[in-house]
């Protein structure tokens, strides 16, 4: 699939909604401004250029901006912040202006954000984050969709990239601070990450398959806390419990009393109760002669022998019930026997057998 179609099934550029493309004149927002309007033409796509004025060659950068979307119909809005006097991260305060910039602009014409961030943007932040501060969310990266932001080429490599802007015949701009080894962003594009290369081929995907597989897991937990929430009625705290679910259409909580005897309330459907008139022995009376084979199957040791009391292939109920009363009263007499007991005495222990075996056994 080529990029243009790639882009347009991850359905992150879809009308009806305007899409603002934030324009540095580099060749991953070169790219991205003519994939938008390849997709959605010139009138629903606007332009953010930030001109920081970080170098002498800044205003040259305006001015290819303007050329190229002059070229594309497309509409430019240039914003020139005043850089702070104070000291402190610049690369900061310039990614916290442009952001604002844009969101201005989206709110004003309820538009996306879109960015030219790519796969190796991907990892990039990724090690830098995990390098800077240690978290889950170092290990997530950056997300294709954050409210009113896309990031439509985020699967897409830098080297793919290339080949459609030179495919296109687009000129780009470089900006040379991308070389200068004094941010740490730069020491991890041009140290780190062809020293992962070197170790392993597939370092740099391994990467991107691990912060996939987080965020897939980080949904799957988010969709069940929602419907953990929709299945309470939602989160109106100034409503009671009940009128919480009522609104939200969900079913009736079910009654104290159903609950002590584990049993499902109406309208939510019926665990099978036993059979009118049987009776459950208590457990001081209960057989404990009773294991489980491998495959759940039952059996009870009568007579020194191992019969079935369930499975695949199990015997009938009535047969299983004569051959346990058997069972019992012929190894209890066996007993009586084997101490010297009387045979009257013997007989009498055999009927005793066998009514306990007929009590925890009833028909």
């Amino acid at each position: 699939m080529d990029l243009p179609a790639r882009v347009a099934a991850g359905g992150l550029i879809d009308p009806p909604r305007v899409v603002v493309a934030l324009l540095s004149g580099g060749r991953d927002s070169v790219c991205m401004l003519d994939l938008a309007v390849r997709a959605r033409g010139p009138a629903d796509v606007l332009a953010l250029h930030v001109d920081y004025g970080f170098r002498p060659e800044s205003h040259d950068d305006a001015d290819f901006c303007s050329s190229l979307c002059g070229g594309l119909g497309v509409e430019l809005v240039t914003e020139r912040p005043v850089r702070p006097e104070t000291s402190g991260n610049l690369q900061a305060w310039a990614r916290d202006v442009r952001y604002a910039a844009a969101a201005r602009l989206a709110e004003a014409r309820d538009a996306t954000i879109v960015t030219g961030h790519t796969a190796d943007d991907q990892v990039e932040t990724i090690l830098y984050r995990l390098a800077s501060s240690p978290s889950r969310r170092a290990l997530l990266g950056m997300k294709e969709r954050d409210g009113r932001l896309a990031r439509p080429l985020l699967g897409t490599t830098r080297a793919e990239v290339t080949a459609y802007d030179e495919e296109r015949g687009l000129a780009w701009r470089e900006d040379r601070t991308n070389e200068e080894e004094g941010y740490a962003r730069n020491r991890v594009r041009h140290g780190l990450v062809p020293e992962l290369a070197a170790i392993h081929p597939a370092a740099v995907q391994n990467v991107l398959r691990t912060a996939a597989l987080l965020r897939g897991r980080g949904a799957g937990r988010a969709r069940r806390r929602r419907a953990r929430r929709h299945r309470r009625g939602g989160a109106w705290p100034h409503r009671p419990r009940p009128l919480r679910r009522a609104a939200a259409g969900a079913a009736p909580a079910r009654p104290p009393a159903a609950r002590r005897r584990g049993r499902r309330a109406p309208g939510r459907g019926r665990r099978p109760l036993r059979r009118p008139g049987r009776r459950t022995p208590p457990r001081w009376l209960a057989p404990r002669s009773r294991r489980r084979r491998p495959g759940g199957a039952r059996v009870r040791s009568a007579a020194g022998r191992a019969r079935s009391l369930g499975g695949i292939g199990e015997t009938p109920a009535h047969v299983r019930r004569r051959r346990t009363l058997r069972g019992s009263a012929s190894s209890v007499g066996q007993i009586a026997l084997l101490f010297g007991l009387p045979a009257s005495l013997s007989r009498s222990v055999r009927r005793s057998s066998a009514a306990h075996a007929c009590f925890a056994n009833p028909s």
